[in-house]
């Protein structure tokens, strides 16, 4: 069993950064592909960024790419999602989510998941 918790949301102001962080405990994360997932309100759940164990590769949506970079220390269990030129449409609840295997963009294939944290971009 994997318990992750998010932390780093916030409210930031259009043009700024936030930095995501998902802890890890009960088993080592260096097993799993991980993923970042939001939720806006009215909205289906959606891939962000994903990684795989090792943090070779790497994944986005197209809307992040060039923004938003998903890293891991998998020595402190933590995953990242470093979010710079924040937009008004990136404001949601962000997950991680855990998952053996390669990472993918489908939030069904992830066994793992966090409580979530809100981020807000005012405009």
């Amino acid at each position: 069993q994997v318990q992750l918790v998010e932390s780093g949301g916030g409210l930031v102001q259009a043009g700024g950064s936030l930095r995501l962080s998902c802890a890890a405990s009960g088993r080592t994360l260096s097993s799993y592909a991980m993923g970042w997932f939001r939720q806006a309100p009215g909205k289906e759940r959606e891939f962000v960024a994903a990684i795989s164990w090792s943090g070779g590769s790497t994944y986005y949506t197209d809307s992040v790419k060039g923004r938003f970079t998903i890293s891991r220390d998998n020595a402190k269990n933590t995953v990242y999602l470093q979010m710079n030129s924040l937009k008004p449409e990136d404001a949601a609840v962000y997950y991680c989510a855990a998952r053996w295997g390669v990472p993918t963009k489908t939030p069904g294939q992830y066994v793992y998941w966090g409580q979530g944290t809100q981020v807000t971009v005012s405009s």
